[in-house]
Formats: C-alpha cells, structure tokens, sequence
C-alpha cells in the first residue's frame, strides 16, 4: 500500500508543476499570442543548452591546448 501512495503523490506533484503549462496551452496559445507564445519555454530551454554546451567546448578547448586531458 506505501507503493502505491507514493506514486500517487508524486503523480499529484506533477500535476501542480504542470499548472503553468496548462495555462500557457489553454489561454495564450488560443489567444493572439498563438505558436511563438506557448513554445516560449523550449526557446528558453534551448538557449540555456546552446550556452552551456558553448562553455563545455571551449573548456574541453582548453584543456586540450594546456595538455591537461585526461585521455584515460
């Protein structure tokens, strides 16, 4: 039974996470605000990726010229 209980919370955790979302779908993608607004998040998603994975490259970067990769 303690399985199943937590399932459930969790389930009923996602639920309130997702609130915002509902939102963004049910009211301003319907508005005039239309495509651009409800994917607003994945651009913000995506622009935090590409800038993360720009620091990695240029860390990788240099520790390649400094010769201090690990190659193991």
């Amino acid at each position: 039974m303690l399985g199943l209980n937590i399932f459930k919370f969790i389930g009923e955790i996602f639920q309130v996470l997702f609130i915002p979302f509902e939102w963004i779908r049910l009211t301003l993608a319907k508005g005039g605000a239309g495509w651009w607004t409800s994917n607003s998040i994945n651009w913000i998603f995506l622009g935090v990726l590409l800038v993360l994975l720009y620091y990695w490259i240029s860390q990788a970067l240099k520790f390649k010229r400094e010769g201090t990769e690990d190659r193991a």
